[in-house]
């Protein structure tokens, strides 16, 4: 199981604050997206998630490859939109 939380416009995209995801072993952080955008098909994720900065756990990730992140079941994923303010 992995948990994804969802912050600020992220959660309004997917109308929840988190999902769980039933993972078998590793699964790559563009894997979870693509189970995040399966879940929430709308334009309005797709365009959210693309823009948000990205935790596993407490480690920053987004300026990595999704592809060669790995998400373990256990895991915690933060999607952060860019908040305004200050």
């Amino acid at each position: 199981m992995v948990t994804v939380r969802y912050w600020a416009g992220a959660r309004a995209a997917a109308g929840t604050a988190e999902d769980r995801f039933d993972v078998v072993g590793e699964v790559t952080l563009d894997g979870l997206v693509a189970l995040v955008l399966e879940r929430h098909p709308d334009d309005r994720m797709a365009r959210t998630v693309a823009v948000c900065s990205v935790l596993v756990g407490e480690r920053p990730v987004r300026s990595q490859d999704p592809a060669t992140v790995i998400v373990t079941p256990g895991d915690v994923v933060e999607l952060l939109p860019p908040f305004a303010g200050g």
